[in-house]
């Protein structure tokens, strides 16, 4: 039986409890996750970072690229990559009133959109961005460049550029599918980039479709990415060349006769010269897409999914299969609206371009 509690005698002061330090803590996090500060439309320097490549660029309040750089990704050195960055900043800063920086990275980005936990594809664990390149563009050029940095997941900058200027543009709730060595993915709602409770939302590509399957990178076994993306594509069609089997003729042909120089650009130019082997191959992969683009609607509901990232260049050789198989996976088909299902339209300077407008203060 409860105790009772004593009624309080009016007219004394009510007992205070003491805050609870893990919810203040919450409450400052989430006000600062939510606080927008929009500082102008001025140039902002969009850096993109990929497994091979850095790709830095000036974009305008439209979303235009007005200059452009690229560098090699140092992989293997989390100060290389680092270094990489404020050199073109730096290069890009001399020419241009730069009002902010944004850095779209591959991997996972904490909600303070500052440090990169963990990317699978680069050498980074906890690594603090932001403070990095910022110290070394202070120790470049003596200032900082713009009133802040900012550091994105790759694939929310790619969906909020697609939101902003591409396929997604007037879409309310939109989801982008990026697909390269791997599968990212973005969300926005209602003019907000979804990025979770910890910054780590939209990583489909490593949402497990097969249990027990391909090894990913990530460590677990059968992520999405390992059966839909660029990588799956070269492995099927690699493991296709090496069976020796008569309908990878003009692959191995295409390859110089060496199964493991098969690339993923040679399978997309094979498929559309209509080699059966390579469109199948696109078929397989399409499938899957579909399959995990209906997962995707059961959890979300968007109206519209955009399909970017190198794969994406093979067009309805790919899409045509994904719609196939969306619709034949989805739940509840026949009794609810179907989602678009669209090409990203910004190409490969997505990443840039949506790093750029957020570190503005949008999204």
């Amino acid at each position: 039986m409860a105790t009772p509690r004593t009624p309080r005698v009016p007219g004394t002061p009510r007992r205070r409890r003491a805050p609870d330090p893990r919810r203040v803590a919450l409450q400052q996090r989430l006000r600062q996750q939510t606080r927008r500060v929009f500082i102008g439309d001025g140039p902002a320097v969009g850096v993109d970072i990929g497994g091979t490549k850095v790709a830095a660029g000036v974009v305008d309040g439209e979303g235009r690229v007005v200059a452009q750089l690229r560098r090699e990704t140092p992989t293997t050195s989390p100060q290389g990559v680092e270094d990489t960055i404020a050199e073109v900043v730096e290069e890009l800063a001399a020419h241009h009133d730069i009002v902010s920086v944004g850095i779209g990275a591959a991997g996972f980005v904490d909600a303070e959109r500052a440090n990169v936990l963990f990317a699978p594809h680069l050498a980074w664990r906890n690594e603090p961005l932001r403070e990095a390149v910022e110290r070394r563009v202070r120790t470049r050029l003596g200032r900082r460049v713009g009133r802040r940095t900012v550091v994105e997941n790759d694939a929310n900058a790619a969906a909020w550029a697609e939101y902003r200027f591409g396929a997604g543009r007037g879409e309310s709730r939109l989801v982008c599918v990026t697909m390269g060595t791997g599968i990212g993915g973005g969300i926005v709602t209602q003019g907000r980039v979804v990025r979770g409770r910890y910054g780590i939302a939209g990583e489909f590509g490593h949402m497990i479709v097969v249990p027990g399957g391909h090894r990913c990178e990530c460590g677990n076994r059968g992520c999405w990415e390992q059966y839909a993306s660029g990588n799956a594509l070269v492995r099927e069609a690699r493991e296709l060349a090496r069976s020796n089997s008569p309908v990878a003729h003009h692959l191995l042909d295409l390859a110089g006769g060496n199964p493991e120089a098969i690339s993923g650009p040679m399978v997309t130019d094979a498929a559309r010269a209509g080699d059966p082997a390579a469109v199948e191959l696109f078929e397989d992969v399409g499938r899957w897409l579909g399959i995990g683009v209906a997962n995707l609607a059961a959890a979300l509901d968007p109206g519209t999914v955009v399909i970017g990232g190198g794969v994406s260049d093979a067009d309805e050789l790919l899409l045509g299969p994904c719609r196939d198989a969306y619709r034949r996976t989805l739940t509840g088909r026949g009794f609810r609206p179907e989602l678009t299902i669209a090409r990203a339209s910004l190409g490969p300077a997505a990443g840039l371009v949506g790093a750029a407008d957020l570190s503005r203060g949008w999204g």
